[in-house]
């Protein structure tokens, strides 16, 4: 038997050396064309987006749109905060509406629940502080919703009572702001 010749003795190996490290002027380039695709790709995204035609809406208010189960929430006496007659009036107005419910459409429902109003009446200890009240409650109430005529037109108009009680709260801090 004859031997093989030398080509078929040692095979040919590939190039087991390192590849010399691309230098920064190469590696920004490749970079920077991955950049331009993905911009690119970015862009046209913009535009389909812009051409789909949303309706008109206004922000929406995240209070109005995440609910809480009443459940999740125990009920907690209200802490007296507020040494100013008014905002107290308030403040307790609002722990009524968690203790008893809130509701619309009446002062005071079948089930015990109350308006903002029905609220305000049962906690006033005079009519005058109650026209108070009132009064400080619908300047908060028209922070938030210029268009609103009166108190019980905002509450006849909440789709739920999270934004109620959110403006009771703005309305106490205005009170005691006010020393009222």
């Amino acid at each position: 038997m004859t031997a093989p010749s030398v080509a078929v003795q040692t095979p040919e190996r590939a190039d087991t050396r390192p590849a010399p490290p691309a230098s920064l002027e190469d590696r920004l380039t490749a970079v920077s064309s991955l950049m331009d695709d993905r911009l690119t790709v970015a862009a046209l995204a913009v535009a389909v987006n812009a051409a789909v035609s949303v309706p008109d809406v206004g922000p929406v208010d995240l209070a109005d749109v995440v609910r809480v189960p009443a459940d999740v929430q125990p009920y907690r006496p209200p802490v007296d905060l507020y040494p100013t007659p008014v905002a107290a009036v308030l403040q307790r107005a609002r722990a009524r509406l968690e203790r008893d419910g809130w509701c619309q459409g009446a002062t005071v429902d079948e089930d015990g629940a109350r308006c903002l109003y029905g609220a305000l009446r049962a906690e006033a200890a005079s009519t005058g502080e109650l026209h108070d009240a009132l009064a400080v409650l619908l300047d908060a109430i028209r922070r938030n919703f210029p268009d609103e005529e009166s108190v019980p037109a905002f509450n006849d108009g909440r789709h739920g009572s999270r934004v109620v009680f959110r403006v009771l709260d703005q309305a106490a801090d205005l009170a005691h702001t006010r020393n009222l």
